[in-house]
């Protein structure tokens, strides 16, 4: 292997074959696998983050997985700042690290320089914030961002309540908006990297989404979301992750069932659609998804 490269990124959509890759990958090179997925660092989070299990990790070593309580709060910078940590621990014991996750903005703020505000998270301030988004609903609290920064809203949609709520955080609590002062996206790598690309063509991957919805309810992700429900958690990061949000929304009774799993799978295809417009546009992805003669091509140039 072409000893410059020194860390490996596995990216791709929702269902795309990451993890599998990215065993096979740590096994042939001596690697260790670093979580690039926004949701799998939550604990109890399991059947509907996809998260790897113990038996999947076949020995590999892996970092960043159940590390915060489902009440928690987790930012990118955060995420940053632990990988790059985690990164330099790998390569000083003599093994590659690899990051795997389809959470672009994640896998891109480690790899290149960027850099974030060190701005205090007030609790109660967000607490507030979902307290009115509940109220008022997404549409208006999106109004309410456009009004403040306009640049921003014009980026997110509605239903991405979080990040929405996070950029009217953001300016209310420092006059700073997000969309000029939030992070500073470099060009620079800092790392000399390769990212791999899983992906499918469209019909292909859509069929693998439904299939693997259809496989989390058969594992139990509907007992797993009632027992985050019945402790009263809401309002919080984790569970407006897809997955977890349609079976509140059927728990409140705002769907049935079969409507919550139809909209899982709906979400789903929906999200996969945009990590790949995010990482075909911000990310130098080699896209040569499970081929294992060309990625190793790859880390001989």
């Amino acid at each position: 292997m072409n000893k410059q490269i020194d860390v490996i990124a596995i990216v791709g959509p929702t269902a795309s074959g990451k993890t599998a890759l990215s065993i096979d990958l740590a096994k042939r090179y001596n690697g260790e696998v670093i979580n690039g997925d926004s949701m799998q660092v939550y604990k109890e989070l399991n059947i509907g983050t996809a998260k790897i299990t113990p038996d999947e990790m076949d020995g590999v070593v892996h970092h960043l997985i159940d590390i915060k309580e489902p009440t928690d709060s987790f930012s990118v910078a955060e995420y940053q700042t632990l990988v790059r940590y985690k990164i330099a621990d790998i390569q000083a014991r003599g093994k590659l690290p690899i990051l795997v996750g389809g959470t672009g903005l994640y896998v891109q703020s480690v790899l290149y320089d960027f850099r974030f505000t060190d701005d205090e998270v007030d609790e109660a301030r967000r607490q507030a914030y979902y307290a009115e988004l509940e109220k008022i609903g997404p549409e208006a609290m999106h109004a309410r961002l456009a009004a403040l920064d306009p640049k921003t809203a014009a980026e997110l949609h509605p239903n991405n309540t979080r990040r929405v709520l996070r950029a009217i955080e953001m300016i209310e609590a420092s006059g700073v908006q997000k969309s000029s002062e939030e992070h500073h996206l470099g060009d620079t790598p800092l790392y000399n990297h390769l990212i791999i690309g899983c992906d499918w063509p469209r019909d292909v991957l859509y069929e693998r989404i439904n299939r693997r919805v259809d496989m989390m309810i058969e594992k139990g992700l509907e007992a797993e979301v009632r027992g985050l429900y019945d402790r009263g958690i809401r309002n919080v990061q984790s569970i407006k992750a897809i997955g977890y949000k349609e079976l509140y929304a059927y728990f409140d009774g705002l769907a049935t069932r079969d409507e919550a799993i139809e909209a899982i799978k709906q979400n789903s295809r929906r999200y996969a659609k945009r990590q790949l417009t995010y990482l075909r546009n911000k990310l130098d992805v080699q896209w040569i998804g499970h081929d294992i003669a060309q990625i190793e091509a790859q880390l001989k140039k």
